[in-house]
């Protein structure tokens, strides 16, 4: 696995999060300008209305990234799945003809596989430029947490620089703000033992990791 300092690791999921950031807090700040300018009670109400979505729209990527990038979920080993579900369930609402299915069997899942399942969801949401299918399964078994995320649609979009990173093949120097967050997750998968794999196609991408629980979720 390519090692990087954890200063430029943090500095490259900072920058992503800027980036995702940018445009709903940019739509935020216009609508208020517009607001200030506006006098006819119509407009005034449509701009409340893009104001409302705009303040939604950011409050769930900064909701997402918090347990996807941060430290949520407090200080134990596990998070419940209702709050990952949650998260990604108001990211994909944002998202335009997409739809998400879920498979889990477990109430809580170890903060790692959590980790994992938030960032494979992001990745494969982004792929989805034209709409389609989202997948998301885990399960706890034999000691260890799986994680399936597929996503389904016409054309997927996907960076083969996110599947080297992934892989744990991309020099640090290479890294940036669109691959840190695999690069980020390969990592993980390294430290817990486990491991991360992809298949594409034309039309889908399936994205899969296996993950040691920690000893005191075992049993």
């Amino acid at each position: 696995m390519t090692q990087t300092s954890a200063t430029d690791l943090a500095a490259l999921l900072c920058s992503r999060l800027c980036h995702d950031m940018l445009s709903p807090v940019g739509a935020l700040s216009n609508g208020i300008e517009l607001l200030a300018e506006e006098k006819d009670p119509e407009m005034r109400k449509r701009c409340f209305e893009l104001l409302e979505q705009s303040a939604k729209i950011s409050t769930d990527k900064l909701k997402f990234f918090r347990l996807a990038f941060g430290a949520a979920g407090g200080f134990g080993d596990a998070v419940p799945v209702e709050e990952s579900k949650a998260v990604i369930d108001a990211l994909v609402s944002d998202a335009k003809r997409v739809t998400v299915n879920w498979s889990i069997d477990c109430a809580n899942l170890p903060k790692p596989a959590v980790k994992v399942m938030l960032n494979f969801a992001h990745i494969a949401l982004d792929a989805l430029i034209r709409g389609g299918t989202l997948d998301i399964g885990a399960e706890l078994r034999d000691g260890s947490a799986e994680i399936v995320v597929r996503a389904q649609g016409d054309r997927i979009a996907f960076d083969d620089n996110i599947g080297r990173a992934l892989e744990g093949d991309m020099p640090a120097s290479e890294l940036s703000s669109r691959t840190a967050a695999a690069h980020m997750i390969a990592l993980l998968a390294e430290e817990t033992g486990g491991g991360l794999q992809y298949k594409k196609t034309e039309n889908a991408l399936v994205l899969g990791a296996v993950l040691p629980q920690p000893s005191g979720m075992i049993g």
